[in-house]
């Protein structure tokens, strides 16, 4: 069985059948939903340290920050290219 790998950016990646939704992180919902991981322990803050872009929420529930923007990560997924640095 082959997983395909989704980049999420600064070599970061996370198994594309996992993922259940990839959001912009601006409105209070998300924002909630991002604190709401943080106390259940299940946020993965994979920015390097930048200014959240996008919100990964996988089917076990963990939430993942990303620094890169909703739409290129959508066009990654959506698209056959192997993972990338």
């Amino acid at each position: 069985m082959s997983l395909k790998l989704l980049n999420i950016g600064f070599g970061n990646v996370v198994v594309s059948s996992r993922v259940v939704a990839i959001v912009s992180p601006n409105s209070a919902p998300m924002k909630r939903l991002k604190d709401e991981a943080k106390k259940d322990r299940k946020l993965v803050d994979a920015s390097q340290g930048r200014k959240t872009r996008s919100i990964i929420i996988t089917d076990s529930n963990h939430v993942i920050l990303s620094a890169v923007q909703s739409e290129t990560i959508a066009q990654r997924f959506d698209s056959d290219e192997p993972v990338s640095s």
